[in-house]
């Protein structure tokens, strides 16, 4: 169901902005030992949405694809004494459109890392949903992205941020841009 790769990435130092993560696990070894920090988790406003059409038409009768990317989860083990592994999940909730052809879509979705206003990384990842017969909306969970985030005394895990969102055309990220913001 999820066809995409998890995969140890290093990083450096840098940035991106908005907001959301979950609980961060323990290390392990011998004797009680506190979780380390976590990177704040954040789902990128302007690719939060996905709206795909078929045709030149933007009725909903046009309407191929709608998606969502509802969370960034995440749990956090110490290795060594010079990074953190966050290991990352991305929950994702497609509909299918009246306008859809097949039961089968493909969506891109990117998780990157930042330290402030610098984006050290990016990655994007592609997931592939199948709709099984009477059903137009699934919810799926892209595999585990490890990312490997060097620390030091004076600079805990927690002064990252990991964002996830679509990747989206510039398209779809203009639409995104000027639809009315949803609360």
């Amino acid at each position: 169901m999820a066809a995409m790769c998890g995969r140890l990435v290093a990083v450096g130092l840098a940035g991106l902005s908005t907001a959301l993560l979950a609980g961060c696990g323990g290390g392990g070894g011998a004797g009680p030992k506190f979780a380390p920090a976590c990177p704040r988790p954040a789902i990128l406003s302007d690719a939060n949405d996905l709206q795909r059409f078929r045709g030149n038409g933007r009725d909903f009768l046009d309407t191929a694809l709608q998606g969502r990317v509802t969370s960034v989860n995440g749990s956090c083990s110490a290795d060594g004494s010079q990074a953190v592994v966050a290991t990352i999940n991305v929950g994702i909730e497609l509909t299918r459109g009246p306008a859809a052809v097949g039961r089968t879509a493909d969506v891109s979705f990117f998780v990157a890392v930042s330290q402030g206003d610098r984006v050290l990384d990016k990655q994007v990842y592609t997931i592939q949903a199948e709709f099984p017969e009477n059903t137009d909306r699934v919810r799926l969970t892209g595999d585990s992205v490890d990312l490997r985030l060097p620390v030091s005394k004076t600079m805990k895990a927690d002064t990252y941020q990991v964002t996830a969102g679509f990747q989206l055309s510039p398209a779809e990220l203009e639409a995104n841009r000027r639809r009315p913001v949803r609360r």
